[in-house]
C-alpha cells in the first residue's frame, strides 16, 4: 500500500531538505544523500562515485522508515552488513517522522553512519 499522498509529500519535502543540508557544497562531487520511496517504506541512502569508475555512483543504505497506516506511526529500521533490515529499538514508533530522522542524524550507537 502506498503512502497517503499528503504524508508522502511531507516526507519528500523533509528528506529533500535534509539531503541537501547534510553535504557541504564543496564535497558534493564525492558524496551525496538521497532517498527512495517504495510502498510504505522510505529508505535513506548515501551515494559515492565508484572507485574504479568515478563517473558511476553506487549507493549504500543508511536507514529505513516504515509507515503503518493502521496507527499512522513510523518505525525506524537499521541495516546489517548484508543490507537486511532490523527494527531499531532505541526509539519507539511515532507519528513524527522528523523525530526518527533526528535519531538517525544523532546516531548515538553508530549503527547508521558508523
Amino acid at each position: 500500500m502506498p503512502l497517503p499522498e499528503f504524508t508522502r509529500r511531507l516526507v519528500e519535502i523533509t528528506l529533500t531538505k535534509y539531503c541537501v543540508q547534510k553535504v557541504p557544497p564543496h564535497v558534493r562531487d564525492k558524496i551525496r544523500f538521497g532517498y527512495r520511496i517504495r510502498g510504505n517504506h522510505v529508505t535513506l541512502i548515501t551515494e559515492r562515485p565508484r572507485f574504479d569508475k568515478p563517473s558511476e555512483w553506487v549507493d549504500s543504505v543508511v536507514a529505513q522508515f516504515r509507515f503503518n497506516p493502521a496507527d499512522r506511526k513510523w518505525s525506524l529500521y537499521c541495516a546489517d552488513r548484508n543490507s537486511r533490515w532490523h527494527l531499531y529499538t532505541l526509539i519507539t514508533p511515532r507519528a513524527d517522522f522528523e523525530a526518527l530522522l533526528d535519531e538517525v542524524d544523532r546516531d548515538p550507537t553508530g549503527i547508521f553512519y558508523g
